[in-house]
């Protein structure tokens, strides 16, 4: 059996926190990108957006690729769809349904989607379409779903694993070279209406991070450069925001950008290294965080709209800067106590949260 690498944990449960967080100051932007709170925001806490927004989904995506070369040393294809079907994929449709509305709800309280002729729509025809159009957070688990189908169908197709072998002879020149194909995959599969579909992208990042970032050797590397790679990386991200600044974040123009995109893939390359280098560890905070990463990514968005709705339409605050802070403040506080409230409850844990007991 292979030894856990912590380091990945811990940068999975990490990179959770910055989509958060990240979630806070997106849901009041200035930019321009479609959020569910029509309300603007203090327009320089967009540059948190612009820092965070490009990379956090794509590490995300290449940490779940690593994670599935790890989990197919274990399991056979077959076992690998059943236990993210049930995992992922059941939670992530049923959540739609039972939570999702909500998001959909308050889009429509500010941009009135039925044209004034809500009175004229069946409550169930409101209510199916609040919760389509309230998926937030939820469209990760669809990508990965089918992410898992598409290792497993190249896995078919390569019986002999000669991927394995070509990835596996990479060395940093041609890893850093990689983020030409990487910007190549921003153009690709981008769906026109809902936009965080980047079908194209985030494939790509799963489908290196099973081949490539599960490979002991080129983490290796990534290890023996990670301080100067992270100071370089840092700088062009400062430089990357203040040349973005009051940019819309989430347009296909900004996401499609060379800049952006090796912008992106120094972000993956330093967090790996960094992360084998000053990450590889465990304890009960790393182990909680781990354990809960899942749930805490699938709750936290509808917590963090609904304390913004509560905040701009009831209590009103004069200075806007604490709707930022009591957001932070109320996430970290109610995520965990439903997180173990819907643990506990039998069958719920299983459809919302994906909880499978062994």
């Amino acid at each position: 059996m292979n030894k856990r690498k912590n380091y990945l944990d811990n940068i999975r449960w990490i990179t959770l926190c910055v989509v958060i967080l990240y979630h806070v100051f997106y849901i009041f932007n200035s930019s321009g990108v479609i959020s569910n709170i029509g309300v603007k925001g203090i327009k320089e806490l967009d540059t948190i957006c612009v820092f965070t927004y490009p990379w956090i989904m794509c590490l995300l995506f290449v940490v779940s690729g690593v994670s599935t070369k790890y989990s197919l040393n274990n399991k056979s294809n077959k076992e690998l769809i059943k236990d993210r079907a049930k995992r992922i994929l059941v939670p992530s449709i049923v959540g739609i349904f039972v939570y999702g509305w909500i998001s959909g709800w308050i889009t429509n309280y500010y941009g009135n989607i039925f044209a004034g002729n809500a009175n004229m729509i069946p409550s169930v025809i409101k209510y199916i379409i609040f919760s389509l159009i309230g998926i937030g957070p939820l469209w990760y688990a669809h990508v990965l779903f089918v992410a898992s189908l598409l290792i497993v169908l190249i896995r078919k197709i390569d019986k002999r694993q000669k991927l394995d072998s070509l990835f596996g002879k990479i060395n940093l020149p041609i890893l850093f070279l990689l983020f030409l194909l990487v910007w190549g995959s921003s153009f690709i599969l981008n769906t026109p209406v809902v936009t965080v579909y980047r079908w194209g992208i985030y494939l790509l990042m799963f489908i290196l991070g099973y081949y490539i970032f599960s490979n002991d050797r080129i983490i290796k590397q990534l290890e023996s450069i990670s301080l100067l790679l992270g100071i370089i990386t840092f700088i062009i991200g400062i430089i990357f925001t203040i040349v973005n600044y009051g940019a819309n974040f989430g347009s296909n123009e900004f996401l499609t950008n060379i800049f952006t995109n090796i912008y992106i893939w120094l972000v993956i390359l330093s967090a790996f290294g960094i992360g084998k280098k000053h990450l590889d560890f465990e304890n009960k905070f790393t182990n909680y965080m781990n354990k809960n990463n899942f749930s805490f990514y699938v709750l936290h968005y509808t917590i963090q709209i609904v304390i913004a709705f509560i905040l701009v339409e009831y209590i009103k605050l004069n200075n806007f800067i604490f709707n930022y802070i009591i957001i932070i403040i109320g996430t970290i506080i109610v995520l965990p106590l439903m997180t173990e409230t819907l643990k506990r409850i039998p069958i719920v844990n299983r459809l919302l949260l994906g909880i499978v007991n062994k």
